[in-house]
């Protein structure tokens, strides 16, 4: 169970830097998270199979979403209508 725990947090911790575009490259996101570059590309692919856009984006040298979103234990699309209103994710 602390093992299952351990993944949800270190899945977190991604989607935070993920959506503030504030990852950098993989080595550089990977000490900042204190894990491997190898454990970083699994809990991504893992995100992945959990439905999260996950995408690096070579310009802004970041992992990014390709949709408007966070990850909540599965990948949830934000209403766009929220942003007629001004209101900023």
């Amino acid at each position: 169970m602390d093992i299952m725990i351990r993944q949800i947090q270190t899945i977190e911790r991604i989607d935070r830097f993920i959506r503030m575009r504030a990852t950098g490259g993989p080595d550089e996101f990977a000490s900042r998270l204190g894990i491997s570059k190898t454990k970083l590309y699994r809990t991504i692919q893992l995100m992945k199979k959990l439905n999260a856009p996950v995408e690096y984006d070579i310009a802004q040298q970041s992992y990014v979403y390709a949709e408007v979103g966070e990850f909540t234990f599965g990948f949830c699309v934000k209403n766009e209508s929220i942003r007629e209103f001004g209101v900023s994710l």
